[in-house]
């Protein structure tokens, strides 16, 4: 059950930034910087928030507090002025910190316990804890690229008026 849980959330990980990849596939530079108010983050700011967010959570996931001394978290939030590749060399270096600590673990770290900001947390909580964050801010993304794109958008997902279809290809293909 352990192993699954681990395998199933790196999966679930993965899920999430793929979805977010596959917007950022359809945005240009400027659109990462696009705010839809001044209370709103652009998409620019949320990678960049995550970024810290991960590198703060995973980097000695086990063995350190999760809200690390030197993360400087509300700096993460103030405009930014990158380009896209540089967005995404942040948003690839974050992920990397996650994907690779969640494949070192062990079935039973999930036991453990691990504190965020010195609240203790039991090592699969977190995992959870932050398998709620990141999504979050995915769904955040997405939004905003949708509407940025509006007809132009590629669905991620059934487009609308194809359920059927994509119903009835489903049944074909699990037979």
């Amino acid at each position: 059950m352990q192993t699954g849980f681990l395998k199933d959330t790196i999966k679930r990980f993965k899920y999430y930034k793929d979805l977010a990849d596959k917007t950022f596939d359809q945005l240009t530079d400027k659109d990462f910087l696009y705010q839809p108010n001044e209370a709103s983050n652009s998409i620019a700011v949320i990678i960049q928030h995550m970024y810290g967010n991960m590198l703060s959570r995973w980097t000695n996931f086990l063995t350190e507090d999760g809200e690390k001394e030197w993360r400087n978290r509300d700096t993460e939030f103030e405009v930014a002025n990158k380009s896209k590749d540089e967005l995404m060399a942040l948003w690839n270096n974050g992920w990397k910190c996650l994907l690779d600590t969640l494949e070192s673990l062990q079935p039973a770290d999930l036991e453990k316990t691990i504190y965020i900001r010195t609240e203790p947390l039991i090592v699969y909580d977190a995992i959870l804890r932050q398998l709620a964050h990141y999504p979050y801010h995915v769904g955040q993304i997405v939004y905003i690229g949708r509407m940025l794109k509006d007809a132009e958008w590629k669905s991620l997902s059934i487009p609308k008026g194809d359920s059927q279809q994509f119903n009835n290809l489903m049944k074909e293909q699990n037979k």
